[in-house]
Parts: structure tokens; sequence; C-alpha cells
């Protein structure tokens, strides 16, 4: 399965469940490193971000067994306090393995992250809220060594709301000595959903989804059960490939209040969306219009959703400029769609998509995560057979994405 094959033209239509969230289930893996005990997590989608996380855990000591969407982790003790750098290179994510080591053990050894090559994304905001917990901390050759005898909570003010040093901070401070205040936090539902998760071991978040976060330390945490909220990225990745192909699909598990910015839009766009139970129904009328978009932190326009965005707009009728403010290195996949006839022009951090009636299949290479997912969308629009190389981006963050797309009745298939 070295390439996934779509042929275009046909419109979308059936119903398809979203899978748990990736970008919440990664950090709260990372939490059960906090907990004495058996976490036991619900509604867990199976990926090779997940499969990544899992292998981490369990060379710092946890015991993992995955369950049909679930996964119960054991804690009887952390037995290692440098992550192997063959899982840290894979993926940003394994960073969050920080904060729950330093509060544990008092000690951390940990190579800088790898993940999408989509831009610069420095680790200076965790380092700085680590720090003000009391951690000394150095950077050299590469690593980051983190040691402290008992971190005390502090007041914390991040520069950028960014959600992983906010992820990193909280779980930190979950065990920290006194209170700790996070200001300009992140307020992703990701945020959520750990401050969720680590209240349901024990722990004491308050104000999480708000730029500022209260943790209380407490002295221990235990295990639980916890389910995970559903992936609003691939949500949105469905809404905007049904709309896309002019089809008509209810998508369940959705909680729409974490969509609120890709539903105006799509509805700016000559969508038709409706909640029901649940879920959302999404129906296309042709053409549809051409919109702007500028991402931003939730709950603004999501990064994670441009690529997706765009792919659609290379066929809606007008001119569209999307201005690109989270990542500098996101328009990657640029190229990818002009091979398929696409009329887009980057000026600085914005691209202008001029919409053409139709784009047509190529050859085409993923270049990160939601790329991958941007091109198998223009695969579904375009005429004629789209070819699209380097896949493994894509298994890192949709579970049965060609399935599901079948389910819908799209041509599309491994090669």
């Amino acid at each position: 399965m070295d390439k996934i094959v779509v042929k275009g033209g046909t419109p979308l239509k059936g119903r398809v469940a979203i899978s748990g969230a990736k970008n919440a289930v990664l950090p709260i893996i990372a939490a059960c490193l906090l907990a004495e005990g058996e976490c036991r997590l619900e509604d867990t989608p199976h990926l090779a971000d997940v499969d990544t996380m899992c292998g981490l855990v369990t060379e710092l000591g946890m015991r993992v067994f995955p369950g049909q969407g679930s996964l119960t982790v054991i804690n009887e003790g952390i037995k290692a306090t440098e992550p192997p750098y063959e899982f840290v290179r894979r993926m940003r994510a394994s960073f969050l393995v920080l904060g729950p080591l330093l509060a544990r053990t008092g000690k951390v050894r940990i190579a800088l992250p790898g993940g999408c090559a989509i831009g610069a994304r420095p680790i200076d905001l965790h380092l700085k809220g680590l720090a003000a917990l009391g951690a000394e901390i150095e950077v050299k050759n590469g690593w980051v060594e983190a040691r402290a005898r008992r971190l005390k909570g502090a007041q914390v003010y991040l520069d950028f709301p960014s959600v992983g040093a906010t992820e990193n901070i909280m779980m930190a401070a979950a065990l920290a000595e006194g209170t700790t205040i996070i200001e300009n936090a992140a307020g992703e539902p990701e945020i959520v959903d750990l401050a969720n998760f680590i209240n349901a071991m024990g722990g004491r978040v308050t104000g999480a989804g708000t730029r500022v976060i209260k943790v209380e330390g407490v002295k221990e945490l235990r295990g639980t059960t916890h389910a995970v909220i559903p992936d609003r990225i691939e949500a949105g990745t469905f809404m905007v490939a049904v709309a896309a192909t002019g089809g008509e699909a209810f998508l369940e598990n959705v909680i729409t209040t974490h969509l609120k910015a890709v539903i105006a839009k799509l509805t700016e766009a000559g969508a038709i969306l409706t909640e029901e139970n649940g879920g959302l129904w999404v129906r296309g009328e042709l053409p549809l219009k051409a919109v702007d978009i500028k991402t931003m932190p939730y709950p603004g326009f999501p990064t994670d959703m441009q690529p997706q965005f765009m792919a659609l707009l290379t066929v809606a009728r007008g001119t569209s400029v999307i201005t690109e403010t989270v990542f500098e290195n996101r328009f990657m996949h640029v190229h990818e769609l002009k091979r398929m006839g696409a009329d887009i022009t980057i000026e600085g951090h914005c691209a202008v998509v001029k919409g053409t009636k139709k784009i047509t299949g190529a050859q085409v290479k993923a270049t990160d995560l939601r790329a991958g997912a941007a091109l198998v969308i223009a695969g579904l629009v375009a005429e004629g057979q789209t070819e699209i190389s380097c896949i493994h981006h894509i298994h890192r963050g949709y579970e049965n994405l060609v399935e599901k797309f079948q389910a819908l009745g799209a041509d599309i298939r491994y090669q």
C-alpha cells in the first residue's frame, strides 16, 4: 500500500462515523505517566502516531494494552527518564512526556522533537514554562536536559497560545507544590479534554478552554476511565470533501461547537449544514463560492484545515485569498495542487486561489499529514485519476480514511 488512487467525479453520499481525536489522545497518553495504576482510554483511534506514543511510554515503563477502540495504560512505576530518540524523532507530540516525567521523577533527557515539516515550532515556550516551575534546563547537542527536586506553582505567561506548551506546563503543574496560573494559554478543545482527564485522575484544573488556566497541584494522581473527544479535524476534512463533491452525507460523532469557524466558512461558500442528533448533515451546492480564510489559534479557523479547504477552493467560483498566520511553511501542498491544474499564486503568507471549472488527476505526493488529506479531496473533485504517494503521512492522523471514503461511494483504493 504505497499509494492511494482516486478517480474523481462521484458525489459523496451516506453516513460516516468520526473517530476519536488524534490531538487529544496523544497528550492524554503522556498524562498517564502522572498517575499510578490503570487508565482506560475509550474512543481512541488506531493511528500510526498513537502507536508511536504507546511505544514511547512502553519504553518508559508503562504497560499498554490496545483494545477495540480503546487503550489500557498501566503505570506500575516509571523505569526510564530518557525517551528513545527513535520515537521522539518521528513525532513532535513525543515531547509531551517532558512535563509528566519531570513532575514524577525530577529529571528528563529528551531529544528535540520531529514531526511534519510545516514550519518552525520552537519549544522555547515549553522550556520557559517549566523553568518558571523551578526546573533547571539545559539544551545542548540536540538534547534537552531538565532537573527539578520538586516543581513549585508559579505564574506563567505564554508569548503565544501554544497548544503543546500549555499541555506540557499543565501536566507538570498537576503534581507541583502550590498553584500555577497559565496566562495566554491555548484554548483548543483538546486542552479541555486533557484537563478533564487530569481532573478525573484527581487533579485540580480549572479554566481550560479560556486564556487563563489555574492548576492546583496535588500530591498524587490515580488511574481512571476517560472517553476521548471526536476528532474535529477529521470531521472538518469529511465536511469539506462532501461539500466539494456536491454530495450529501451525515457525519456521526461530531461536536459542532468545536467546528464553528469551519462551519461558517463552508456555509459562506454555499454548502448547507444542519446539526442533528449528535452529528451533522452536510450538503454541497455546486458550484461553491470563493471565500477568504485567515488561520488563527482556536476558536479561529484552524491551520490544520487550511490545506483541505484550499483543495475545495480550487474549483469554487471566484478568487479566494488564504492567509496562513500559524506556520510559515504550510503551503507545500500548493505545488502538488498546481500539478492538477489549480490556479494558485503564493504571495508571502498568502495564497491567492482562482477557482477553475475543473482540475485533472495527476501523480502527486503528500508532503505532510493535512496536505495528504487535501490531495485526497482534490482527487475526489478532479477529472480522471489521481495517484497520491508518501501516504505514510496520512496514516499518522486519519483512521481508515480510504475505507470511510469508500463507504460514501468514492472510487478510491490503495495500490
